[in-house]
């Protein structure tokens, strides 16, 4: 598309795009407009209040938090330092098949395919018969996050360095922080205020302006709703509507507090099963993030709180904040002239760290569909759709982690291992049962090491496996897995520790 295309686009199209509310999502959007949509010659601008304080508890990110800080030209250590970042590696789950397992869902590939067979289904075979060691043992980011050392991954496929990727576990807050002053340097306009109401289009479904508290009215070609749980325009002006999804997800609250580091940051998130959910740890440089995420149908604010504190490894830092939520999304996420983002479009707890993937799915796909004459329903409804399919396959990975259990020592536990779940996570576990096919998807979140981590790591485990598995003599199999399992361990053992590269790549100052 030529630049008079491009610009003539924006002339008889969306020429100005009011984000309302700041905070992770809101500076994320700003930012990535301001780079990819402004050139363009739209105007950007944030609305957000000073008064109103954010979230701000989600510390812990996927890997393609990467490509999207790449996109947008940041410099990964500049990054890295002004948000106290660390690597991750993976999750390591603690107590969820059973109290006392553990396993770490791995940013990477378990092992190889070998002649065209997958490598689960020859660790398949060989494990059956006492001839191979844990399925973690042939990944090179879980040896990695074990043994706490880090490199970044190698472009040459045929080196075992390229076979994962990684993530950050940063502090939210200055990574919104960080992000305002890189889009107000492209010219993101903020506004500060409060809105106290929005006014529609007479007889349509578009915003044509917002009202703060002094009087002022904003309007917007465009309006981006990332105000949080309240959803002040999708839900408030538009009535959207909620799909709640507590049945399978029933966690409703959480309990997060910050205490100092206890030794070197480990390259992972951990998260701990408790008797109504489950602990979050993630490390940052300067001190470690934690949070416990319970059903406050089976434990009190006050006892969650009370656990929690009881768990942390070093003295906490400030006293603890409540945080209540409804998992599940908002029915439309684009509605009329209007797009929701963030806690605005919905919620699904931070057990994998979703929250700002699906922030950066959206923005994502607001930037691909984004109009280029006035706003068209067909861009709305694909929007929709692809975001409807985004968070039903989170949701089912999620609800995974919560079914696949054995554990039976409390209320909740037993609630969740024996609750009806949805239709597609029955298949996906039916045909994994079988013989360990995983569902292949060709767009979306969670590919088959994900699914591979969590059946295995949670003892759901095939009745047989692949025929083509066979095919390759056992002798030569188990020479193959004994190989990769000692190349993997050689080459970690030669790589530098995580401290040493944080404070070699991106040193942060003192808090």
């Amino acid at each position: 598309m030529s630049g008079m295309h491009e610009n003539a686009r924006a002339r008889d199209g969306v020429r100005e795009v009011s984000i309302i509310g700041g905070g992770t999502a809101g500076w994320m959007t700003a930012a990535a407009l301001a780079r990819l949509i402004a050139p363009l010659g739209v105007k950007v601008r944030l609305i957000e209040s000073d008064a109103i304080g954010t979230v701000g508890v989600g510390e812990a990110t996927l890997p393609h938090i990467r490509f999207f800080n790449e996109r947008l030209g940041i410099d990964e250590a500049e990054f890295m330092a002004a948000t106290q970042a660390t690597i991750k590696l993976g999750i390591e789950f603690r107590g969820w098949g059973r109290e006392g397992d553990s396993y770490i869902h791995p940013f990477g590939d378990y092992g190889r395919e070998a002649g065209g067979v997958a490598f689960h289904q020859l660790w398949r075979r060989l494990h059956a018969e006492g001839k191979a060691g844990r399925i973690c043992d042939y990944s090179l980011p879980v040896v990695m996050a074990e043994q706490d050392r880090f490199a970044p991954p190698a472009a040459d496929p045929r080196s075992v360095m390229s076979s994962f990727s990684y993530a950050y576990q940063m502090d939210a807050t200055l990574y919104a922080r960080f992000l305002r002053a890189f889009a107000e340097g492209l010219g993101v306009e903020r506004v500060e205020g409060r809105i106290v109401d929005a006014a529609l289009v007479p007889d349509t479904d578009h915003v044509d302006h917002v009202i703060l508290e002094d009087g002022r009215r904003i309007g917007g070609d465009l309006f981006v709703d990332c105000s949080g749980f309240r959803g002040l325009l999708i839900e408030g002006a538009l009535k959207a509507g909620y799909e709640d999804w507590s049945d399978v997800l029933p966690c409703d609250r959480a309990v997060a507090v910050p205490c100092d580091s206890a030794g070197p940051p480990s390259p992972y998130t951990r998260a701990t099963a408790r008797k109504a959910g489950w602990q979050w740890r993630i490390p940052l440089q300067h001190r470690l993030g934690n949070g416990y995420v319970y059903c406050s149908d089976h434990i009190g604010d006050q006892e969650a709180a009370d656990d929690l504190l009881s768990c942390l490894d070093a003295a906490p830092q400030a006293e603890p904040r409540f945080l209540r939520f409804r998992t599940g999304r908002r029915r439309r996420q684009w509605v009329g002239n209007t797009v929701a983002l963030g806690l605005s479009a919905g919620f699904l707890e931070p057990l994998e760290s979703t929250s700002i993937y699906l922030i950066q799915a959206g923005i994502t796909t607001l930037v691909e569909l984004f109009p280029e004459g006035p706003v068209d329903p067909l861009d709305a409804a694909e929007f929709d759709r692809v975001m409807a399919l985004e968070y039903e396959r989170v949701r089912d990975f999620l609800v995974l982690h919560y079914f696949a259990t054995e554990r039976d020592d409390s209320p909740f536990w037993d609630r969740v291992r024996t609750m009806a779940i949805p239709d597609s996570l029955s298949h996906k576990m039916e045909l994994f049962r079988r013989r360990g096919s995983v569902v292949q998807y060709k767009d979306g979140l969670f590919l088959e090491p994900s699914w591979l981590a969590v059946y295995l790591g949670q003892r759901v485990v095939p009745e047989g496996h692949d025929p083509l598995a066979d095919r390759m003599p056992l002798d030569k199999a188990e020479r193959y897995l004994a190989e990769l399992r000692s190349q993997i361990r050689r080459t970690v053992d030669a790589l530098p520790r995580h401290e040493d590269f944080l404070k070699r790549h991106c040193p942060a100052a003192a808090a």
